[in-house]
């Protein structure tokens, strides 16, 4: 085997007409022995699931702990995906894991191993020296490659309706479908949608388990709670990222891991509404719930309408996306991306002028407008390779 990882990656397609569930826990039970697996944080849900993981792990990180967070998709680099103590993974890293997971599952099997089920067994062996590894769930739960090993505490994130083609058509099916993967206690955050709680319960029935409801933080830990909400309002963190800060310390808790407060002012969450210029914030959320999330935020901190740059997936719920948005817009502007998956361009167009959203193609920043560049990761990456030369990525 002479293909470095790139080379390897790059040939495997990132989507399959159909799915063989049990394909990585063969695999899986291959490389097991060979590696060993640190203290494993499992995070699945629908919203949420990056910034909470990666919350978690810097804390962590900053309180001297080995830990390691492997979240998905990334925006301009497969790197970004497997973060180490700090810093994203390596290229010789990457390849040294891809080398030896190789040598262990064979060529056949590493060629019939789907981009995400490898990449999620590569950050495995990656992470294996950790003694904290924050792993995040892809798409769904139970049939997740995430879910073929063991996890000391599962954390259910915001879940709402997205990928009802795999994962269900109502609000109970996808829950229940995320909520199978729990293997011992959970954390549950705060939840828009009331059937979520009712699945948690029979879940903590079923599985013997508990579950520490965010909800309860205020009234349980309300001096902290008013530390951590001071300190955000501070560095003018969105409420949905508080909601998701107590979610996260309230995991580290559970497993007793130690953490600063203090210290959740050097975490960085590059895309989650995050400001790249005084006038243009990025947000890699792509769907309803995400879209009520920032909305929120637009409504309590708006002083103007701003331009929203847009564009969605043709999985996505576009015309309610675009629908919540209208109050806070004053126009969109369409960003092309180059994916088989995108909306075409006329449907959005149509939704736009039913909606009577003034739109223009995406050009230029103007510094007199305030921007919310919002749809998906390939909309945040394609914005930010346009602008390179304005915004400073590091």
């Amino acid at each position: 085997m002479t293909n470095s990882f790139k080379v390897f990656i790059e040939n495997k397609p990132l989507y399959y007409k159909e799915i063989d569930h049990k394909r990585v826990h063969r695999a899986y039970a291959l490389l097991k022995p060979h590696i060993r697996q640190p203290l494993t944080i499992h995070i699945v849900g629908t919203n949420g699931k990056g910034s909470t993981g990666r919350i978690m792990a810097t804390l962590l990180h900053l309180s001297g702990k080995q830990v390691g967070h492997f979240s998905s998709p990334h925006i301009l680099k497969f790197n970004e995906r497997i973060w180490i103590e700090g810093e994203d993974i390596g290229d010789e890293a990457l390849d040294k894991a891809h080398k030896k997971l190789y040598s262990i599952l064979g060529e056949e099997m590493s060629s019939a191993l789907s981009y995400f089920e490898y990449t999620t067994l590569l950050a495995m062996v990656a992470m294996e020296n950790l003694e904290v590894m924050v792993l995040e769930a892809g798409l769904g739960g139970e049939f997740d490659a995430t879910n073929v090993c063991s996890k000391e505490l599962s954390v259910i994130t915001p879940i709402g309706l997205d990928h009802q083609d795999f994962l269900g058509n109502s609000i109970e099916a996808i829950a229940t479908t995320k909520m199978n993967s729990i293997d011992n206690d959970f954390v549950l955050a705060l939840q828009s949608e009331e059937e979520v709680y009712s699945v948690a319960k029979k879940v903590v029935k079923q599985k013997g388990v508990k579950c520490y409801d965010v909800q309860e933080f205020k009234s349980n830990y309300p001096q902290r709670y008013q530390e951590v909400k001071v300190l955000l309002e501070t560095l003018g963190w969105a409420s949905y990222l508080f909601e998701n800060t107590l979610t996260a310390l309230l995991a580290l808790d559970r497993l007793s891991l130690p953490y600063k407060i203090s210290h959740l002012k050097d975490v960085k969450l590059f895309g989650r509404f995050y400001k790249v210029l005084p006038n243009v914030t990025i947000d890699v959320g792509h769907n309803l719930l995400a879209t009520q999330a920032i909305t929120k935020v637009l409504k309590k901190e708006q002083k103007k309408q701003i331009v929203l740059v847009y564009n969605a997936l043709n999985d996505k719920d576009y015309a309610n996306i675009l629908k919540i948005f209208k109050p806070y817009v004053k126009r969109v502007e369409i960003i092309e991306i180059e994916t088989v998956r995108a909306i075409e361009l006329e449907s959005l167009e149509n939704s736009l002028k039913d909606l009577n959203i003034p739109f223009k193609k995406f050009d230029t920043i103007d510094k007199d407008e305030e921007y919310l560049v919002f749809g998906s990761f390939y909309v945040i990456e394609t914005f930010l390779n346009k602008n390179s030369q304005n915004i400073n990525l590091h």
